[in-house]
C-alpha cells in the first residue's frame, strides 16, 4: 500500500469527491463489505465507512479494508461511546490512522438502550454526558495530552503513539444536545435518516455548539442515507419500504419518534408500521412516498444523480450512500456503478 511519507498527499487536503459509501451491521458478510470497498475505490467514491453495532468489530474490518486499498478515506460511522473506554478507542484510531496511511476518520455515538444494555451490559444511563466523557478523553489522548478523567488517585497517562495525522472525530447525532455537541467538540456530524428539508434546522443546533468554542471551526455535515434505488420503481419501492419498517419497528423508539415529532410525519410513520405488521414483506404505503423521498435516497438508477445533489444542495458536505444488507452482491456493485457518474460529477 501507498503510504502518505511516499509522497501520496493527505486525503483531507484534497478537493473532496463528497460521496462515500457505508455499511450497517444489519450486514453480515465481512467478504463483501472487502469487496465493495475496493468497487468503492476504483469507481471514485470519497470514503467508505462501517458502522458497528453486534456484528463485526469495524475497526478490524477498515484495518481490513486499509490493506487492500490505497486512496478512499475509511471511518467508524459509530462506533458505540458504552462499547469501549476513551482510551480503547483513542488506541484504535491510532492504530488505524498509521494503518491507512493517514486516511482514517473517527464516528462515534451515544448508540441505543437496547443495543447498550442487551449487547454490552451496560445500563444506558445520562448519554449527553456520556458522549462528552468519551469526546473530551478521545480528544486529549489523541492529541498527546493526559488522561483528563483518570480513576480516584490514579496519574494519568498518555497515549504511547500519538498519531502522526490528525484523526478527524465526527459525531453520529440526533438529539438536539448530542447535535450541539458536534458543533462544540467534533469536527463533523453525521446524522442518519434524516430529512432533507431539516438540514438547516440541523446547521442551526451546531452552530449554537460552535459558538461555545473560543475559536469555533465550521462542523462538517456527512449524512447517511439509506439507499433506496433499483432498476425499475417496484423494487425500488421495496427497498425504501424495508429501511422505514425496519427502523420503525426493531430500532427502538428513537427513529420512529423521531421522524413522528421532530419532522411531523407521524401519518406515514404509523402506515409505515401498520404496512409491516400484516406483512413479513411490507410495501411502502403511498402516504409514506414523501417519508421515503425526505430520508431515504429514493427512485431509479437513473435518477440518482439528481436525488443525490438534491442531498448536496439542501447543505450536506457529503452523502455516505448506507447500501441495503444482505443483498446479492452483483446487485449491490450494480448500485455503486449506477451513482459512480454523480460521483464524479461532484467531485469537478
Amino acid at each position: 500500500m501507498t503510504t502518505y511519507a511516499e509522497g501520496q498527499p493527505d486525503w483531507r487536503t484534497q478537493e473532496p469527491r463528497r460521496v462515500g459509501v457505508g455499511f450497517t451491521p444489519f450486514e453480515t458478510r465481512a467478504d463483501v463489505i472487502l469487496r465493495l470497498a475496493g468497487e468503492a475505490e476504483h469507481l471514485g467514491f470519497e470514503r467508505v465507512d462501517i458502522a458497528e453495532g453486534w456484528t463485526h468489530d469495524s475497526t478490524i474490518l477498515l484495518a481490513q479494508v486499509a490493506e487492500r486499498t490505497d486512496s478512499i478515506g475509511l471511518g467508524t460511522s459509530v462506533v458505540s461511546a458504552w462499547g469501549r473506554t476513551p482510551a480503547t478507542i483513542a488506541l484504535g484510531a491510532a492504530s488505524l490512522q498509521r494503518a491507512s496511511g493517514g486516511r482514517f476518520s473517527l464516528g462515534i455515538g451515544a448508540s441505543s438502550p437496547s443495543l447498550t444494555e442487551g449487547f454490552h451490559g451496560v445500563t444506558w444511563d445520562r448519554p449527553l454526558t456520556r458522549l462528552r466523557q468519551t469526546l473530551t478523553g478521545v480528544k486529549a489522548l489523541l492529541n498527546g495530552e493526559r488522561q483528563p478523567s483518570p480513576a480516584d488517585g490514579a496519574r494519568p497517562l498518555r497515549l504511547g503513539v500519538v498519531p502522526e495525522q490528525q484523526v478527524p472525530i465526527v459525531l453520529a447525532a440526533l438529539s438536539p444536545g448530542s447535535i450541539r455537541l458536534a458543533g462544540e467538540l467534533a469536527d463533523g456530524w453525521a446524522p442518519f435518516l434524516w430529512a432533507r428539508s431539516q438540514l438547516d434546522d440541523g446547521r442551526a443546533m451546531l452552530r449554537e455548539g460552535e459558538s461555545r468554542t473560543p475559536l469555533p471551526d465550521r462542523t462538517r455535515v456527512s449524512v447517511g442515507v439509506p439507499v433506496a434505488l433499483a432498476a425499475d420503481e417496484e423494487r425500488a419501492r421495496q427497498l425504501a419500504a424495508w429501511w422505514l419498517s425496519t427502523y420503525a419497528t426493531r430500532m427502538g423508539p428513537l427513529y420512529p419518534r423521531m421522524l413522528s415529532e421532530r419532522f411531523g410525519m407521524r401519518t406515514a410513520v404509523n402506515a409505515v408500521i401498520e404496512a409491516a405488521r400484516d406483512s413479513r414483506t411490507p410495501e411502502l404505503p403511498a402516504v409514506a412516498e414523501e417519508l421515503a423521498r425526505e430520508v431515504t435516497l429514493f427512485g431509479t438508477y437513473d435518477q440518482a444523480g439528481e436525488a443525490i445533489r438534491q442531498w448536496l444542495a439542501a447543505g450536506a458536505d457529503s452523502v455516505n450512500l448506507v447500501l441495503p444488507p444482505n443483498r446479492p452482491e452483483d446487485e449491490l456493485t450494480e448500485l455503486l456503478n449506477a451513482a459512480a457518474e454523480p460521483v464524479a460529477t461532484t467531485a469537478r
